[in-house]
């Protein structure tokens, strides 16, 4: 079992700027790829931001793609997610998510989740 906690989220006006965290526990971080999705009211969980396990490859959805980043600290157990640029459309409950098959990070599945995090962003 690999157990997810995000942190970091919170209200900020359109512009502003976010960083949010996952930590991980339970079974060798290293090991796992990491995504971040979120979920907005009304709406299906989607894609943000993947990374695989050495922190060599990262994949975006379009809409976030030069606003965000994704990275990790495989030392820390951690996973980051830096959003700039916010805009009210990126309000949504953001959730992290962990498996060993990188292609179930980015939508397929994955085998581990967070509890989510919420993230506001006020016109």
């Amino acid at each position: 079992q690999v157990q997810l906690v995000e942190f970091g989220g919170g209200l900020v006006q359109a512009g502003g700027s976010l960083r949010l965290s996952c930590a991980a526990s339970g079974r060798t971080f290293s090991n796992y790829h990491m995504g971040w999705f979120r979920q907005a009211p009304g709406k299906e969980r989607e894609f943000v931001a993947a990374i695989g396990w050495s922190g060599g490859s990262t994949y975006y959805t379009d809409s976030v793609k030069g606003r965000f980043t994704i990275s990790r600290d495989n030392a820390k157990n951690t996973v980051y997610l830096q959003m700039n640029s916010l805009k009210p459309e990126d309000t949504a409950v953001y959730y992290c998510a962990a498996d060993k098959i990188f292609n179930r990070v980015m939508g397929v599945h994955p085998d581990y989740w967070g509890q989510g995090t919420q993230v506001t962003v006020s016109s």
